[in-house]
């Protein structure tokens, strides 16, 4: 699922899961797992990409919709955890997007410090309320963390995907770059960044980071209670089985 490569100093973390890195309990735990390991690691920052044309296109509905509340109760923790590993990890990463970063994959790529994404590679956007599910606390956050603001609503409610150049002008990526360059100037970025000083790039990472800290102390358990208890419903289930047959014909 995961595959974990060193140049000079930057881990390079490639998600290989299935043709679409789709999210499932298995996956979350495999990055969470990487993530844990590479923060004890003599690694000073973290690439993080996916394979041929897709960085990864969510979550699983397909497994969700076969697993049902039961499964959906024991994923949502399992995919929480892993946002939460990547976006308060204490070195950089950067995200080196090589394709589709769809809903739960623009939410993990937007756990990066720093974005970069192939040109012409594919489309990047967050689609959760066209399949009727709202977006637990942390995943929200990350979102409206990098969005630029006057474009965060519309971003939200019309669950819109955006190519490269589209995304750029929404603050969802830092910067287009040709395909070929892509993983090398990721690599870039990050030894740039590893560059800073450890602890202080930590401690800054925490402070650019402390509203959302804030915010979720305050009012993240309530939300995401109210999340799973849609996520986790029978309505939910025929939601996602209808979105699941009319987008990917299964």
């Amino acid at each position: 699922m995961i595959e974990i490569e060193e140049r000079d100093g930057v881990a390079i973390v490639k998600l290989v899961h299935g043709k679409a890195n789709a999210m499932d309990t298995e996956f979350c735990a495999a990055v969470t797992k990487a993530f844990a390991k590479l923060k004890r690691s003599p690694a000073r920052a973290v690439v993080l990409t996916g394979q041929g044309g897709m960085f990864s296109a969510g979550v699983n509905l397909i497994r969700a919709r076969d697993g049902g509340p039961r499964y959906i109760r024991k994923f949502l923790p399992v995919l929480n955890k892993m946002f939460d590993t990547v976006f308060y990890f204490p070195k950089p990463v950067v995200a080196a997007i090589n394709g589709h970063a769809i809903a739960g994959g623009c939410v993990l790529a937007c756990c990066a410090d720093r974005r970069l994404m192939a040109r012409g590679a594919g489309r990047i956007g967050i689609t959760e309320l066209l399949v009727g599910l709202p977006f637990p606390a942390l995943a929200f956050e990350v979102m409206r963390f990098v969005a630029a603001p006057q474009h965060f609503p519309a971003l939200v409610y019309s669950g819109a995907t955006f190519v490269p150049d589209e995304a750029h002008g929404l603050g969802l990526i830092d910067e287009v770059v040709e395909p070929r360059a892509l993983l090398d100037r990721a690599i870039a970025d990050a030894r740039t960044l590893a560059a800073l000083s450890p602890a202080a790039f930590a401690v800054t990472k925490r402070q650019l980071r402390l509203d959302i800290t804030e915010r979720l102390k305050k009012h993240g358990r309530r939300i995401d209670a109210a999340a799973t208890k849609i996520w986790a419903s029978e309505k939910a289930t025929e939601t996602i089985r209808d979105y699941v047959a009319r987008t990917l014909g299964k």
